[in-house]
């Protein structure tokens, strides 16, 4: 098992469609698991995609602990806060040739960050109910049902698969910015505003946070 090097932003591996893999349980599949394992615990981060360690095949691996549905308390580090947000924290998941279904039209706005752009991160809008499927490491296929920060944290790293990279995703580019200047900017501490699609009132506590260096 190894750490392996996570690529940044501007390596064109980051923008390259993922391949479908085959059999998961092949030795090289399972010796790539065990070192994005290994990578992940060494970041500190709560996602990873294949690509994101220079191996363009189809596998992410991401995971929702309990300390990652805090308070909401945004100091500027790596607290991954999910602000009003809630739900149940999800067990370390790899997830092989995943397929994402909306379950709803609702968008939620939730600032977010990746590994593959340090110290960064901005306002995206997703799905704020989805169905994934796949195959877990074994073969065995999975479906889940996911809703707020767990499916933020989805989304994004099967994005990454599909050479989609969070900045991409936004709508509002001046809300990207250095974790580290949040200092000097006490706005970027507030709640984002919901500006789903859905104009519901049961919709309205749509605000998430994904680590700035997390996924």
């Amino acid at each position: 098992m190894s750490i392996l090097k996570i690529a940044r932003m501007g390596h064109p591996v980051l923008r390259q469609k993922a391949a479908l893999v085959g059999d998961p349980r092949v030795p090289d599949i399972a010796r790539l698991i065990a070192d994005m394992r290994d990578t992940l615990d060494d970041a500190g981060g709560i996602g990873l995609a294949a690509n994101q360690v220079y191996a363009p095949f189809r596998v992410v691996i991401f995971e929702v602990p309990d300390e990652r549905l805090g308070d909401g308390e945004d100091d500027g580090e790596a607290d991954g806060e999910a602000d009003g947000e809630g739900g149940a924290s999800v067990p370390r998941t790899v997830l092989i040739n995943p397929v994402i279904e909306p379950l709803s039209d609702d968008v939620a706005v939730g600032w977010e960050g990746c590994l593959s752009v340090p110290g960064m991160r901005g306002a995206v809008p997703r799905f704020t109910r989805i169905r994934y499927s796949g195959l877990t490491e074994n073969g065995e296929p999975i479906s889940r049902e996911a809703s707020g920060f767990h499916a933020r944290v989805v989304q994004h790293e099967c994005d990454h698969l599909d050479g989609i990279l969070y900045p991409m995703r936004m709508t509002d580019m001046s809300t990207l910015h250095f974790v580290s200047e949040v200092r000097h900017n006490p706005g970027l501490r507030e709640p984002l505003e919901d500006e789903s699609e859905d104009e519901s009132e049961d919709h309205g506590e749509g605000e998430e946070a994904l680590d700035e260096d997390a996924a």
